[in-house]
């Protein structure tokens, strides 16, 4: 008989897809149907199913659907799932839910039967605190960790026979831009196939929403995602739709649909990308009942050059997949090297051996040839000298930087790379992260990368929060080549440095992270804080930075009563109790809390800790977060005095918010906030401005006034004194129908002012109602509707937001250029500029042009 059964299986599994999808298809109708008592025992299932049914002892997921809510990137996400036990005695249900591991859980409820149990989030004592040290001593932690990490989340409940259970998880994150773009990723991976499953993502973005994407499912093994290399289609049954600011996309697989994906109900991650309108400006500053956000992250500046030394991992331990993949993505990423650039390599074991002995090469077909040949002929050999390694590294670095001819506007850093620990050399970790930072002093920035699960995390991590680097750590069976190429991509092209952003101290607290020594292409700052002065209408902001040689300041003044534009309540499909929260104070408590954890990290003073420690409690507890210093505990709905037996119920939290977000930043140290002065723009009545109406004035105080008919499309000299101060002005016309009754055929306006300087450097200037391009040898496009100043050697250009244009030149020449805009145009009458004459004493006696003389 057993035989007999075992070639009926046989034969049944082996007639293919067609079997499998009926199987697919009749589990669906299983698990769509209603779980009653009565029906469960009315139901006839077929002998297949039954066999299938006695082999499986878990209660059986019914439903997991998971609902975010992104409110200008900060992200709240509920996961749903009901178990059901329709066994004849009493199963244990999992759940289990890997979560991003910068998210903070905000809520957890459990339902089994007519018993609910809420989770409360309390503050860990110091027993406590001990005790889960020792625990983790013992055990490593989450094990399945990749690029973008996650935390599991645990909660095991036993379910009474022909009951359900239902779990409700809540946490919160901050979307990190990288790359150019915002990713909402979200696991599914119930393990087994459910009769409803859904995703539903709802996004709003007062900016603009653009480039939204949604790739396919990805699956950190690349196993059983149903999906053939290269096709880059969403997932099936999933929907996208969206306006100019709203998006939601649904992902609804039918069971049959899952089978197809994943038979083991592991489908993989569920990932939405998308990035918002924005420009270089002061940024997007958002405001709501009493605290803001803020923003920043400009596009269209000229990259900086870089001074890059490559610390690589030569051990033994680092033989096969990892050297090759290492090997592969450092052949990538010298050839994405600009020629402005300057760098070395270092390979290390116990043996630390330089490519280029004193010195960093500039990028040449032939150095980078070399450079190939050294990485290919490295070899895995010894053991770990990380101490040596970087000692080395930041001295070739810091030479290199001490020279008089190096570029001073270039960005310098070290790329570390390692899949061990120290074992050569100096082993104590203190001591590696003190001599570090002692070698690097803050003149540069360190960024660690781990592979594999041999890594000290804990040491890469702090050694790149103390020298304002960032860190990553991918798995060995990841794709560690592509891994290290796009986080090579995202600090390869820095656009500023020395960025700093300031607000009015009398108009603002508690505000985070103000400083940051380098802002890269694709990436984002945000500052958050709270407002004090609530008498005020408006919220002034200011942001400093350098981009190659040139200084840049952006002033703008935010209007603070925004409520229209901030809340969300009464909007479809996010008025879902989120609007009940200010996603603007989340956000603040939320970069807060992660500043505090990340001090913390970096102090070596136990009092300072303790201090840290307990700031980031009391705001976790203010906002419900589990940290790694509250944590959450069960209680039943009416018995909230009294916690649930913990042989009941046992949520495992361990993990979440262990691993800390890099911030890249610091506060800006207090009292050195730059003040700016108002100044009244001098202007003299020499000028051209209107139709267009000329006035020279003479020393005498004699003025001359003429008109000049141009037709549109005509390139006026306004100034030409190339030949001595090496400036030239020209103004192009616009024409516009004549006013009625009037004596002229049109009216002609100035539409462009460009303006040429030849000395000491070339600069170029083209100034419009609408924006400003300046080339000095690199290109920067700036608005007219932002207050803004660029500076550099020799000159300077000042913005007054939708006013005028200042351009001084070598400080002894300055030009006016005044801004026209009408709100309701006639037809005669066109959006336009008007030039003025400042400063002249460094134009010569030789001058020349309309008004040159």
């Amino acid at each position: 008989m057993i035989l007999w059964l075992w070639l009926c299986w046989s034969f049944s599994t082996s007639l293919g897809e067609p079997d499998s999808e009926l199987m697919a298809r009749y589990l669906e109708e299983e698990l769509l149907a209603d779980y009653s008592i009565v029906e469960q025992v009315a139901r006839r299932v077929p002998r297949q199913a039954k066999f299938l049914q006695r082999l499986e002892t878990r209660p059986r997921m019914s439903e997991f659907t998971v609902k975010a809510t992104i409110i200008s990137r900060y992200a709240f996400t509920t996961v749903s799932c009901t178990m059901v036990n329709s066994g004849s005695e009493a199963r244990e249900g999992v759940f289990e839910m890997q979560v991003p591991a910068a998210a903070f859980i905000s809520n957890f409820t459990m339902s089994i039967g007519n018993k609910t149990y809420y989770g409360e989030v309390t503050g860990k004592d110091k027993k406590n605190s001990s005790d889960d040290k020792a625990r983790h001593e013992k055990s490593p932690g989450p094990t399945d960790r990749r690029e973008n990490g996650y935390e599991t989340f645990k909660a095991s409940v036993f379910i009474p026979r022909k009951m359900q259970a239902r779990f409700l998880l809540h946490y919160e994150e901050l979307l990190q831009r990288r790359l150019g773009k915002y990713e909402y990723t979200v696991s599914i991976r119930p393990q087994q196939l459910v009769g409803r499953l859904r995703v539903e993502v709802n996004i709003l973005e007062n900016s603009g929403i653009v480039s939204l994407e949604v790739p396919p499912l990805r699956n950190s093994k690349n196993k059983g995602n149903g999906k053939a290399e290269g096709d880059v289609s969403p997932p099936p049954s999933t929907v996208v739709g969206h306006t100019k600011t709203l998006a939601k996309v649904t992902f609804n697989p039918s069971v049959v649909e899952q089978t197809r994906i994943a038979r083991n109900g592991i489908l993989g991650d569920f990932i939405v990308r998308y990035d918002v309108n924005r420009e270089l400006s002061i940024g997007d500053v958002q405001i709501l009942n009493g605290y803001f956000v803020h923003y920043f992250a400009p596009t269209d500046l000229p990259p900086l050059p870089k001074n890059v030394v490559f610390v690589l991992d030569s051990s033994a331990s680092m033989v096969g997949t990892k050297l090759k993949q290492t090997k592969e993505a450092l052949f990538t990423i010298l050839q994405d090297l600009r020629p402005e650039d300057h760098f070395n390599i270092i390979g290390f074991s116990n043996r630390i051996k330089v490519w280029q002995q004193d010195r960093l090469v500039p990028v040449t077909p032939n150095n980078i040839r070399d450079a190939k040949k050294y990485i290919h002929n490295m070899s895995p050999t010894g053991g770990t000298n990380i101490n040596g390694a970087l000692q080395t590294g930041a001295k070739l670095l810091n030479d290199y930087i001490a020279q008089s001819d190096i570029d001073a506007r270039s960005v310098s850093l070290i790329i570390f790379l390692t899949d061990g620990r120290p074992t050569v050399g100096e082993t104590q970790s203190s001591k590696i992260l003190s001599n570090t930072k002692n070698a690097i002093h803050d003149k540069f920035c360190l960024f660690t990368i781990g592979i594999g699960n041999d890594v000290d995390h804990k040491l890469l991590e702090r050694m790149a929060l103390e020298n304002c680097g960032m860190t990553r750590h991918f798995q060995e069976d990841e794709d560690a080549a592509s891994h290290l190429k796009g986080f090579y991509d995202e600090i390869g092209t820095p656009l500023l440095s020395d960025i700093r952003v300031d607000y009015p101290e009398d108009n603002v607290e508690q505000v985070t992270q103000n400083f940051f020594p380098n802002y890269f292409n694709g990436s984002e700052i945000i500052i958050a804080g709270k407002l004090i002065n609530h008498t005020s209408d408006s919220l002034h902001v200011e942001v400093t930075a350098s981009n190659s040689k040139k200084y840049i300041l952006l002033k703008t003044d935010v209007a603070i009563d925004l409520p229209s534009r901030n809340d969300i309540r009464g909007i479809p499909s996010l008025d879902d109790g989120k609007g009940d929260k200010n996603y603007i104070e989340r956000a603040w408590s939320y970069l807060t809390i992660k500043e505090l954890l990340n001090s913390r990290l970096k102090s070596d003073d136990d009092l300072e800790k303790d201090c840290l420690i307990e700031k980031a409690k009391s705001m976790a507890l203010t906002y419900n977060f589990v940290t790694p210093f509250t944590v959450l505990k069960m209680r039943e709905a009416g018995l909230q005095s009294e916690p649930l037996q913990e042989g009941l119920i046992s949520p495992s939290t361990d993990g979440i918010g262990e691993k800390l977000q890099s911030l890249q930043g610091h506060k800006a140290p207090p009292g050195i906030r730059r003040q700016q002065e108002k100044q009244r723009i001098k202007v003299s009545k020499t000028s051209a401005d209107g139709d267009p109406h000329f006035v020279i004035d003479f020393p005498n105080k004699f003025s001359v006034c003429f008109n000049i008919d141009g037709e549109p499309g005509d390139i006026l000299r306004l100034v030409s004194d190339h030949k001595e101060s090496g400036v030239t002005v020209n103004g192009q016309l616009i024409g516009a129908p004549a006013p009625p009754n009037g004596h002229k055929k049109h009216r002609t306006y100035f539409s462009t002012i460009t303006i040429l300087s030849n000395k000491p450097e070339r600069s170029y200037l083209e100034i419009t109602p609408k924006r400003i391009i300046l080339d000095d040898g690199e290109r920067l496009l700036l608005s007219c509707d932002r207050s803004a100043v660029v500076r550099s050697s020799s000159l300077e250009v000042s913005i007054s937001a939708n006013s005028n244009v200042t351009v001084t030149i070598r400080g002894t020449i300055s030009f006016v250029i005044l801004i026209h805009h009408y709100k309701k145009p006639a037809p005669y009458q066109k959006n336009h500029l008007g030039f003025y004459i400042s400063n002249s004493k460094g134009l010569s006696s030789d001058s020349h042009g309309l008004l040159g003389r």
